[in-house]
């Protein structure tokens, strides 16, 4: 009798640890908190973002990160909340421009950047070129 005591606190246990690091494997990564969000969702994943930048801007303009974010203050890389540059409010214009056209007259009831339901997005008009006066050449 002792020993299948024993052996149920001794299984108690592994099955305590099994149970408890079964959960925390199953708990979602922490979001990225991105700051000075102003179109974008701001619990948009790192993931959702890097395709956003990489596939609607920088493919469809064809341009790099720099070409609206600024530099940080120290000289090292990009600072991403920056509106130091006009570039980043003009994209902010374009992105509404987009989502009100998709809404208003393609009857998408809730558009968003990015998703391929969008019918309009900077390439449409853009076709590679990051100014309007480059896409009539």
């Amino acid at each position: 009798m002792k020993l299948n005591k024993k052996a149920a606190v001794i299984l108690g246990g592994v099955l305590s640890i099994t149970i408890a690091s079964g959960a925390a494997l199953r708990t979602p990564p922490e979001p990225a908190h991105y700051t000075n969000l102003k179109v974008l969702p701001k619990d948009i994943s790192s993931k959702e973002l890097q395709s956003i930048m990489t596939d609607d801007f920088e493919d469809a303009l064809g341009v790099s990160c720099g070409f609206c974010h600024a530099n940080n203050a120290n000289g090292h890389g990009l600072d991403f909340a920056s509106d130091a540059k006009a570039e980043k409010e003009i994209t902010r214009v374009m992105m509404r421009m987009t989502l009100g056209i998709s809404k208003k007259y393609l009857k998408i009831k809730h558009p968003r950047i990015g998703n391929s339901m969008m019918v309009v997005s900077c390439y449409t008009c853009h076709k590679g070129a990051p100014f309007s006066d480059d896409v009539a050449k």
